[in-house]
């Protein structure tokens, strides 16, 4: 029989660089903000938090930002060829987030309501 078990803040820091309250403020942070809550992390621990968030969908583009902070030759110490591939994204002109936008450019609308035929079905 499988257990269910909660997941906690330690199953995702257990090989993150940096304490997990410093990852929560960094992903929480405005853009602006977030060299000053780089400050003091050294270049190659910025390095492997940039590769550890890279990996994760939704930190993906904060990974991104923060391999901006490092060279390529620690990126690459830090994983390889995916260092490689980091550094390159990096120094690419940053582009606007297509999450949510379909193919005519502008973002789709979202309804919690449903349908208003389907409103109406139950009448």
């Amino acid at each position: 029989m499988n257990q269910v078990r909660s997941i906690t803040a330690a199953d995702f820091s257990s090989d993150c660089p940096v304490p997990f309250e410093r990852v929560v403020r960094l992903t929480r942070a405005e853009p602006d903000a977030l060299f000053d809550l780089l400050d003091g992390i050294p270049e190659a621990t910025r390095a492997r938090l940039a590769v550890w968030l890279y990996g994760r969908s939704h930190t993906h583009e904060i990974g991104v930002r923060i391999a901006a902070t490092c060279d390529g030759t620690t990126l690459h110490q830090a994983a390889g060829l995916v260092g490689d591939r980091l550094h390159e994204l990096s120094r690419r002109p940053r582009t606007a987030s297509s999450y949510g936008v379909h193919a005519g450019g502008t973002r789709r609308q979202v309804s919690l309501g449903g349908s208003h035929v389907a409103a109406h079905a139950f009448v």
